[in-house]
């Protein structure tokens, strides 16, 4: 009779289906099906830093730079950030769930059709161009009606993002693919949804899984009732376990107990998106102590620090690192969350490594060749 499975089977399949063999920036990103980008870069935004463990030799900023030659895009999913093109396809036409008014819809046209003819803009040529002043955006702050024009213009799939330039996105107009708008094809698409986000995060709770699955609202409002059907669906196709009161479900085609699933001894200090730890809830199961991203608490309210990267070690998440660079110094306080043998010698071969392949990674951008690390524990 084979073995029951175990939550140390889950954490080390979470970790090594995650952290494959680091491959090609196209290879990867399709492998991951989404990356979520953040604009914050402390020490290097966190697209870069997802990807610097999955692409060989990558760079801060290599996302960035080749975007324009890759068959990928800018968009949503459950949440912002770069996507496989053929992606899109599952969400667009988007409808989204509050649509324009008259006014805003004619002054949306007037922009569409200048991009259209300009081919590639900035919107500082489209505030420019037609002065529309400013707005209220749909957070509550407010801005350049442009701005939210081109943003609302993008969301809706007639712009996409051609390239940043110093990090603003220029657009330029874009055309998909007739999609199967009918119930079946609707029914199809939130299938493929489902399933392109199990595969990402999996093993997922089964709290997680209903989440995410509610977070499928931002990037294909319009299919939420095909969502909801296709989430019970796939309670029923996906493989699954319930272990101490918790079901968890993984794609049907994999075992959890292979031994292809295996996690080396390397150290890595993860972005606060990283696909192995973005669900709190699952790193609070795996680790037995919560991480959380304070970017936005207040600098005396902050355990972690601004922005805290989890710090893996084989099959433990043993604390975090904050990353700072200053005058080509690289600086790295650390954390420890109830690990005795922190401090031990063990750790800090793994860490001296993990620490000069951050060096590496970050030099085109913010180090020289000679940068030197401090690391304060």
């Amino acid at each position: 009779m084979p073995a029951a499975l175990t939550l140390d089977d889950l954490r080390r399949y979470a970790i090594a289906r995650s952290l494959f063999t680091p491959t090609t920036l196209p290879a990867a990103i399709r492998r991951l099906g989404f990356v979520q980008a953040d604009p914050i870069r402390a020490p290097a935004r966190a697209q870069d830093l997802t990807l610097r463990h999955r692409v060989v030799d990558y760079r801060a900023g290599d996302l960035e730079a080749r975007y324009p030659r890759l068959q990928i895009d800018e968009d949503c999913l459950v949440n912002y950030g770069f996507l496989p093109r053929e992606h899109l396809a599952l969400m667009h036409p988007r409808e989204p769930k509050r649509p324009w008014d008259a006014e805003t819809q004619r002054k949306a046209d007037d922009v569409l059709a200048f991009v259209r003819e300009r081919r590639a803009v900035h919107p500082r040529e489209v505030e420019l161009h037609f002065a529309h002043g400013r707005a209220k955006g749909p957070w509550g702050g407010t801005g350049n009606l442009a701005t939210h024009l081109l943003d609302g213009l993008h969301y809706r799939g007639l712009l996409r993002v051609k390239r940043r330039d110093s990090g603003t996105r220029v657009y330029e107009a874009a055309a998909h693919p007739p999609a199967d708008d009918s119930p079946n094809g609707r029914a199809r698409r939130a299938a493929a949804l489902i399933d392109l986000v199990v595969h990402k995060y999996a093993p997922l709770p089964a709290a997680s899984l209903t989440y995410l699955v509610r977070l499928l609202g931002y990037g294909a409002p319009h299919l939420s009732a095909q969502t909801q059907a296709a989430l019970r669906l796939a309670r029923e196709q996906l493989a699954s376990a319930t272990l101490d009161g918790i079901t968890w479900y993984w794609p049907a085609d994999e075992n959890p107990r292979s031994r292809r699933w295996a996690v080396d001894d390397q150290l890595r200090l993860l972005a606060p998106f990283d696909p192995i730890v973005w669900d709190r809830r699952r790193f609070t199961l795996f680790w037995g102590w919560t991480y959380k991203f304070e970017a936005y608490t207040p600098p005396a309210q902050r355990q972690f620090g601004y922005y805290a990267l989890p710090m893996l070690w084989g099959e433990r998440v043993i604390g975090w690192g904050n990353v700072k660079v200053h005058d080509t110094q690289l600086y790295v306080t650390l954390g420890y969350a109830g690990f005795a043998g922190a401090k031990d010698f063990a750790v800090q071969p793994a860490l001296d490594e993990e620490v000069s392949k951050m060096q590496s990674f970050l030099i085109s951008s913010e180090l020289t060749g000679s940068a030197q690390a401090r690391i304060a524990k």
